[in-house]
């Protein structure tokens, strides 16, 4: 029997969403993790998991009193929860979950960390520290998805990845100036730098003298604002990174069947959607996150199915040893 254990004053008062507000949220989130698309009972374990997120980042991001003793608190009620004795509302929640799908304990205390870390930390010198940064707060998530499918594997868990830090840093791109008030900055200095931007202050970097004013067209005019601001040109070369990370998970989309597999390539394509939001608005974020109306949603959806049959149809099984060795090369 664990000892019961108080949280922190005033530090967990309010913070999260009520279990009944969760489907809500979750729905309103620029990445649903509880697709509708699933069945139920996938859902309702995946809502589970998001009411554990959610709690987490709002304790972390706006919880009043000491942070890091609301988390210390929360990892302590985990593993009450692994012992079928949660104390707070969304752990006794998630309880079910942890139990039905045999989830591992892991990828919820990188959730924690990750939130830790943003007590301690509000610059990335490097693209390496920030993607390390990702494998806390974004890849844990794509990981528990696979465990309640029951298709965690680690070549799926290493595509997973993949996709979870291109939608970090999609949200990076679009929160720029929500992050920059809370004082924070995710886009590494040393790119900063290198695109002329203020490591300090991003969003005060002028607009460069040039050409680029008679550009008509979406994709024209995007080419002549970045040429003319360094930071759309770092927008924009984060857009490119992003959209590769997605191309190199996408290939999870074949590894699985039925509804679960619309799930992820509609992750795939809720990515894909709002980087192409980013570049019709000219990797302008400055103003806020631009959004992508649904039917851009959905015609990315569309385009990540039919690329998934393609793969699938052009993907031949070796018929020995040396031809799966020639199949293995680039």
């Amino acid at each position: 029997m664990l000892v019961a254990d108080p949280p922190p004053a005033g530090a967990l008062q309010g913070a999260g969403p009520a279990p009944a507000e969760v489907m809500g949220r979750a729905q309103g989130e620029n990445f649903p993790v509880a697709s509708r698309l699933l069945p139920r009972r996938q859902r309702s374990h995946l809502l589970a998991i998001y009411g554990f997120a959610r709690l987490v980042d709002e304790l972390g991001d706006s919880a009043p009193g000491d942070r890091l003793a609301a988390l210390d608190w929360i990892e302590r009620d985990l593993a009450r929860a692994y012992a079928g004795q949660a104390e707070h509302p969304l752990m006794i929640a998630l309880q079910h979950t942890l139990r039905e799908c045999a989830l591992p304990r892991e990828p919820f205390t990188r959730l924690i960390e990750a939130n830790r870390t943003d007590q301690r930390v509000t610059r990335y010198e490097s693209w390496e520290q920030l993607r390390g940064y990702c494998a806390l707060s974004a890849d844990p998530v794509g990981e528990l998805v696979l465990h309640v499918f029951g298709k965690a594997t680690p070549a799926r868990v290493a595509l997973s990845d993949s996709i979870c830090t291109a939608l970090q840093l999609i949200e990076h791109c679009q929160d720029v100036a929500e992050d920059f008030a809370a004082g924070r900055i995710y886009l590494p200095r040393e790119e900063l730098a290198r695109f002329g931007c203020d490591p300090e202050d991003p969003l005060a970097a002028r607009a460069r003298p040039g050409g680029g004013a008679a550009a008509s067209g979406a994709a024209a005019l995007a080419a002549a604002s970045e040429a003319r601001d360094p930071l759309r040109a770092l927008i924009a070369f984060q857009v490119r990174r992003a959209r590769g990370l997605l191309a190199d998970g996408a290939p999870l989309i074949d590894e699985l069947r039925g509804r679960e597999r619309f799930a992820v390539a509609g992750f795939i394509a809720g990515g894909a959607a709002a980087l192409d939001a980013i570049e019709g608005a000219g990797y302008d974020v400055r103003r806020g996150p631009p959004r992508a109306p649904r039917r851009r949603l959905l015609a990315a959806l569309a385009t990540e199915t039919w690329r998934s049959q393609r793969r699938r149809r052009h993907r031949r099984p070796p018929s020995s040893r040396g031809g799966a060795e020639r199949a293995a090369r680039p």
